[in-house]
């Protein structure tokens, strides 16, 4: 049985072990301290098997709406008690959050009311939580649907972008651990369920909610490009009508607020050793960064929902939710580029503990050499929308209960990525300008802020030698849509000793994935390249001096260009596009995939006894079947192809369309039991088998190729062969619940199987013909060329994930005033046998799986009294590894260690109106990245700054 039939679509998948171990309570009075009404004492806490007076089995959803209705506290108490009762009548292991949750607390979106579950952490993109990571797993393993709708992603992958979706919008999420046959398939490291409300569920016949914040960044002052305020507007209206049987819901949330990052980067190495001035091999890295990163980000989400309740048996709903994002993103400052293989000389050189260049003095002479401290303006503005809908049928008639669910969804993402650098030059204006002479003296720092001094400051400053050297435009678009179809049966079986219900279903998605690049380029990095167009001279009105401040006010001031006002007044204008002829990637990494999902499920839900204890769960099977194809294009060389024409309008006869896939088919079976071995007392088992798609930017088909002694090797990185991420997963816990649902202890394990990784790989002597790929004709031959190299990517052996969880919460445990004082607190720790290599750093090292914090805590205390509310929470996750630090392409990296403190506080002033204080990142905790295993190799460090909100809430 399934508490949200329309939520949810699949749990953990893998295998590891883990310990859960946890206490929740609530009061079992009002959230000041009032003592509440005693309970009947015919009424006490049932278990999911208990009867009625007919002697009729109860179901867990019955016993979940009792006790829900009986909730009587207020604020922080009543989403505990909420949450309780939901993990207590589930079917599978989940935690939830509730509205309170959501709305009431610090968060900046659903990412970030997450974290506060065991388990889960999330990667704080631009200082912002948004991609998360359950048990370990990073995004692309993780499942997520709206109301029971798989979502598109925003992301060009498989991971959600959790802030592209307003908190004030979402009434309720879960995080399922734990597997059954009725879930879609999707999510091997676990699934998010959210959901919207249901008008008719509304506490009065007409509800209306206001709520306006205004906001303030205290770093954005020192960051070009950013403004220091912003706000956060939302309302919200629910009615009932005619007999309370049609519900219309409207909702509108907007936030505005200051991009801000201040950033010190260090860059990467090639894995490959150089010879030093004083003779001693080192392994050099490509260069460093400062940068500062400002701009704006605009967010507004929208949602309609009506539900028709013509009779008790029969309800008709839609609803549609759409929010677009845009985060517009600058980029200015220094990068020192081209440390390695430019001839530069280094000297007094620092080598860190591994041989690995960490500081020196790196000196060119210019000319032709290719090495600069580049000045850099930047700009990597993204829109991104999400659009997803659908109409809902339930009807309940006797024992048979039918559920059936069509729905549309798409998402689309651009962003701009522009790559601007200026250099300075010896007779810039002339015909024959070069690169200047330049210097750089600089220390990493580790996980600090390192030391930077360039030789002759001024010419950097200087717009009678500062040149436009390159303008490069290189977008990202991607476009993701989902058209789905679902329909549960299920039919309850009152007389039977061992089973309440059986129940069975049809799922089909057709998803369709649009990947696209274009490109425009004006000249070349060092100027280097004079037929691509010679270093522009810089108008005084298109750069403006920008110095440092704070922290970072030791570093050199530079010039905040404007790049397309330097291009115009040159008479350029940029025109991204497919290029096929000098940038012929730009077609390449463009195609699209198709997947079909056809799920066919089968499940009993079990209630009988056992040694005179109720035995509660479910079993049951789920056949998945999948067919995933790519289209796009194969450059087969010598005129083989057939004609392709460019944004351009050139035209290209070296590449040929390229369709290629695979279709497989799962059985997986699955267990769920919970033993109630009193009252408040029960253990839970839970085993099944589960699969996710592969990241789907991953499957793309299209390649590049090129020739080596008459043998045809392929490049591109990717495939559309690649089998799903199979995994087999057990649970076990045991739970306490309190009288009432006022509170549970709760402890557990997991094991988790993962049978295969996506990585990149490369084949030699490869059997194209067997993969589909056409290999072109030789012409000195008149054969086709010999097989050879495949750069690609691959289903790499598995492991194992294992760890341990606990948790505790605590309310009303003090006596009078200080009834309203709670605490909530977990931690974490999750383990795998998974490494994989990377030479980022220098020398061969090894990282952890991908999102795996191997020790995640968070804890809160927080504190009712009347109308006064206050809370203090913390979320600490230690290092792990990603890669969505961007350096050209993405970068695995490793995150140091971070804990990140936020605060509310609110007070009513009457029941219509809460005045609202908020404080995000207390202590700035900034991002740290490195690379490889070597803390001394700085990666990124990145300052967010503090937001602070002051605002009202209106409630009608």
């Amino acid at each position: 049985m399934i508490l949200k039939r329309n939520v949810l679509a699949m749990a953990l998948a893998s295998a590891g072990l883990c310990f859960t171990f946890g206490i929740q309570a609530a009061p079992a009075g009002t959230d000041n301290g009032t003592p509440a009404a005693a309970p009947p004492a015919a009424a006490p806490a049932q278990d999911a098997a208990s009867t009625d007076q007919d002697g009729r089995k109860k179901s867990s959803e019955e016993q979940l709406a009792k006790s829900l209705a009986g909730i009587t506290v207020t604020g922080y108490s009543n989403s505990v008690q909420k949450s309780i009762d939901y993990q207590r009548y589930a079917d599978t292991i989940q935690n939830v959050i509730t509205s309170a949750d959501i709305g009431g607390l610090p968060d900046q979106s659903i990412a970030d009311a997450l974290t506060r579950l065991p388990g889960v952490s999330a990667e704080r993109i631009a200082g912002q939580a948004s991609q998360v990571n359950i048990r370990g797993l990073s995004g692309n393993f993780i499942q997520t649907t709206l109301n029971g709708r798989e979502q598109p992603s925003t992301s060009g992958s498989n991971y959600i972008q959790f802030d592209q979706y307003p908190s004030e919008l979402i009434n309720m999420a879960t995080v399922y651990k734990s597997t059954q046959a009725s879930l879609i398939t999707g999510g091997v490291g676990g699934t998010i369920g959210m959901q919207t409300a249901n008008p008719l569920e509304a506490p009065k016949e007409q509800n209306f909610n206001v709520d306006a914040r205004g906001s303030y960044n205290d770093r954005a002052n020192d960051v070009a490009g950013a403004s220091s305020k912003g706000y956060r507007l939302s309302a919200a209206y629910q009615g009932k009508f005619l007999d309370n049987t049609l519900g219309v819901g409207l909702g509108v949330a907007q936030m505005y607020q200051p991009h801000v990052s201040e950033q010190f980067v260090g860059e990467a190495s090639d894995g490959n050793k150089y010879t030093l001035s004083d003779g001693r091999q080192a392994y050099l890295t490509q260069g460093l960064q400062l940068q500062q990163n400002g701009g704006s980000e605009r967010r507004t989400g929208e949602i309609a929902t009506i539900v028709w309740k013509p009779t008790d048996e029969l309800t008709l709903s839609g609803d549609a939710f759409y929010s677009k994002f845009k985060n517009a993103s600058f980029g200015y400052g220094f990068r020192t580029q081209n440390i390695y293989q430019s001839g530069a000389t280094v000297t007094n050189g620092v080598l860190g503990p591994h041989g690995t260049l960490t500081g020196g003095t790196v000196t060119g002479t210019g000319g032709n050499q290719q090495f600069s401290n580049e000045t850099t303006a930047d700009n990597y503005t993204t829109r991104t929308s999400v659009f997803t809908s659908g109409l809902n049928l339930k009807w309940n008639h006797g024992n048979w209960h039918v559920n059936s669910d069509v729905s549309l969804s798409r998402a689309s993402s651009h962003e701009i990525n522009v790559d601007t650098t200026a250099d300075p030059y010896v007779g810039l204006g002339t015909a024959n300008p070069t690169l200047a002479a330049q210097s750089v003296t600089y220390q990493l720092r580790g996980r600090q802020l390192g030391d930077v001094a360039y030789g002759n400051p001024g010419q950097y400053t200087d717009l009678g030698t500062l040149g436009l050297s390159r303008y490069g435009v290189y977008p990202y678009i991607y476009h993701d849509k989902m058209k789905a179809f679902r329909s549960d049966v299920k039919y309850d079986l009152p007389n039977s000793s061992f089973l309440s219900a059986i129940e069975f279903g049809f799922y089909a998605n057709n998803h369709n994935y649009n990947a696209d690049r274009e490109v425009y380029v004006y000249g070349s990095e060092w100027g280097t390249d004079k037929s691509k167009g010679g270093p522009l001279s810089i108008p005084a009105g298109a750069a403006k001096l920008t110095c440092w401040k704070g922290d970072f006010s030791r570093y050199p001031c530079f010039m905040q260009l404007n790049g397309p006002a330097i291009l115009a007044a040159h008479g350029i204008t940029a025109n991204p596009v497919k290029n096929i002829t000098d940038q012929s990637w730009s077609m390449i990494q463009s195609g699209q995939v198709n997947e079909q999902t056809r799920d066919l499920y089968f499940m009993a839900d079990i209630a009988t006894q056992l040694f005179d204890h109720d035995l509660t769960g479910n079993i049951g099977v789920r056949y998945s079947h999948q067919k995933q194809d790519s289209y796009g294009l194969q450059q087969v060389g010598n005129g083989a192809g057939v004609p392709i024409t460019d944004g351009n309008g050139n035209t290209s006869l070296d590449y040929a369309p390229l369709t290629v896939g695979k279709k497989y088919s799962d059985w997986l079976p699955s267990l769920n039991l919970i033993y109630h071995v009193t009252d408040n007392d029960q253990a839970r088992f839970s085993a099944g088998k589960v699969l996710a798609r592969p990241p789907i930017n991953q499957m793309m088909a299209g390649s590049g190729s090129w020739v080596d002694n008459g043998h045809y090797n392929v490049w591109g990185g990717t495939s559309p062969l690649l089998d799903p991420l199979r995994a087999t997963q057990y649970d076990a816990t045991f739970e306490h619940y309190f009288d009432d649902s006022t509170g549970v202890i709760s402890g557990g394990v997991f094991f988790k199987k993962i049978k295969s990784f996506i990585q990149a790989v490369t084949y030699n002597n490869y059997d194209f013909a067997s993969a589909g790929i056409t290999v072109p004709i030789d012409p000195t031959t008149q054969k086709p060329y010999l097989n050879g190299q495949y750069q690609t990517a691959y289903n790499a052996k598995g492991g194992l994930v294992r760890g341990v969880e606990a948790s505790f919460s605590k309310t009303g445990f003090l006596p009078g005033m200080w009834k309203g004082l709670g605490v909530q607190a977990n931690v974490a720790y999750t383990d795998s046998s998974v490494s994989n290599p990377t030479t980022l750093g220098g020398p061969t090292s090894y990282i952890g799986l991908p999102g795996l914090s191997k020790r995640v805590a968070s804890l809160a205390v927080f504190y009712d009294n009347g109308p006064f509310s206050a809370r203090l929470s913390g979320n600490y996750r230690s290092k792990f590894a990603s890669d969505t630090q961007m350096s050209v392409t993405n970068q695995m990296v490793t995150f140091a260690s971070e804990t990140v403190y936020d605060l509310q506080a609110s007070y009513d002033v009457n029941k219509q109106w809460r005045i609202v204080y908020q404080m995000l990142n207390l202590s700035d905790q900034p991002t740290k990245t490195y690379f490889g295993s070597d803390p001394s190799q700085t990666g990124t460090i990145q300052y967010f700054g503090r937001t602070s909100y002051l605002g009202v809430e209106f409630k009608l």
